[in-house]
């Protein structure tokens, strides 16, 4: 009696499948919310050439032996894979917000730079009309100064 209410209560707080592949996405993302950017980054270290390079003989759970082509890995699980893919998603949505924040950033600093210049270089023909119109006026003074000596010799 005892096994029955034990194996309906766990029966009953397991997700069916629908709710598995709807739900399983959403999980994953709680889970990871919880964790450091630099944890979302961070991929795991499989073992792979590190482990086997050393010369040790360390028996990997994670690994078949006694094939003839010598030791492969196993497959991973569905739900291993469907983390792995979340993680990687997330991973994803993580640095392409980044990129557009630093792409704002940078625009946003693009604009300030258009203005400084734009008002240097209004400052700029500014003080060449003046330079411009002082020199015509000189010139035309300088003229009238060498006719009028011409003129008394």
């Amino acid at each position: 009696m005892q096994e029955q209410a034990a194996t309906s209560s766990v029966a009953a707080s397991l997700p069916s499948s629908s709710e598995r592949s709807s739900s399983s996405a959403l999980q994953v993302e709680v889970k990871e919310g919880m964790e450091s950017d630099d944890e979302i980054r961070r991929v795991p270290d499989m073992g792979g050439e590190a482990a086997g390079a050393s010369g040790g003989s360390v028996a990997h759970p994670d690994r078949v032996q006694g094939t003839t082509e010598g030791t492969r890995r196993k497959g991973k699980s569905p739900a291993d894979k469907e983390n792995k893919r979340l993680k990687r998603l997330l991973r994803n949505r993580v640095s392409a917000q980044q990129a557009r924040e630093r792409k704002k950033a940078y625009l946003l600093e693009l604009e300030v730079r258009v203005k400084e210049l734009e008002k240097k270089n209004s400052e700029v023909e500014e003080r060449l009309s003046t330079l411009q119109n002082e020199n015509q006026m000189l010139r035309h003074i300088l003229k009238n100064t060498t006719a009028g000596m011409q003129e008394r010799k």
